[in-house]
């Protein structure tokens, strides 16, 4: 198919967000055009600030290669993270136990449950342990361990022995990046670490992202898309990505913002 650089560029951006990275050859191939030609178009897309060349081919710009402080991410996307907290707590039932790693979004959850005095929700995250402690009417276990100033979380070995012996309905699980080829990924090693292990400690694993996430990767590893057995998100996810988890069997749910 013959294309301009601009039709062309609209679809290496979309590959970009589905799939974070593009080959060369492969778009070559797509396109109908000479390998030069692709080259000329990242050449381009890099001087805008929307890929990173690598070779054979470009990955997404990520604008952030450190994560920001949990006082700047919970101002980040925040009326979606608060309709994610409601969908959230509309699929708790009644007696459940939950845990809920890190996250800003988490955080959310946990204001949205304090009136369910017939909730359990165990976590490893200080503001989480905080806002329960607030206003919570349900019964809060902390997994302690090594708090780290930074995240204000509890991690390391004494943590991931105290959800050992533990089992539990759900699990919502916050995350700094979703891709298709890196899966749900972490900023910090530790605390991917823990999410993985609060998976393995449930009935059932939910991702709580915001579609600011989606075609992200950043530093760890949390596990692969499949192994998660629901995502809520809010509105503005796109349709491609809609369209990429319903092909991997990925139910989600999406709330509306506000």
């Amino acid at each position: 198919m013959s294309l301009t650089y601009e039709e062309r560029r609209q679809t290496i951006l979309d590959q970009l967000v589905t799939d974070g990275k593009v080959q060369v050859h492969a778009l070559a191939k797509l396109f109908n055009v000479s390998t030069e030609t692709i080259r000329r178009d990242l050449d381009r897309l890099e001087k805008e600030g929307r890929l990173r060349k690598v070779y054979g081919g470009a990955v997404l710009m990520r604008s952030e290669m450190i994560e920001p402080t949990f006082l700047k991410r919970s101002q980040m996307q925040r009326s979606e993270k608060q309709a994610i907290g409601k969908l959230a707590v509309s699929l708790i039932q009644h007696g459940e136990t939950v845990i809920l790693d890190n996250g800003t979004t988490t955080l959310e959850i946990m204001r949205q449950l304090k009136d369910r005095a017939d909730v359990t929700v165990i976590t490893n995250s200080v503001p989480i342990l905080t806002s329960a402690l607030e206003e919570f009417q349900g019964k809060v276990i902390f997994v302690g361990g090594e708090v780290n100033a930074s995240y204000q979380a509890a991690t390391g070995a004494i943590t991931h022995q105290l959800l050992d012996q533990l089992k539990v309905n759900k699990a919502f699980i916050s995350a700094g990046g979703v891709s298709l080829s890196d899966g749900i990924t972490d900023y910090n090693l530790e605390e991917a670490l823990l999410s993985r292990k609060m998976m393995q400690r449930t009935e059932e694993s939910i991702l709580v992202v915001d579609h600011s996430k989606f075609g992200v990767t950043t530093f760890a590893q949390i596990a692969p898309i499949e192994q998660i057995s629901m995502i809520l998100s809010d509105s503005k996810c796109s349709r491609e990505w809609i369209d990429a988890l319903q092909q991997l069997d990925v139910e989600i749910l999406l709330c509306e913002k506000g």
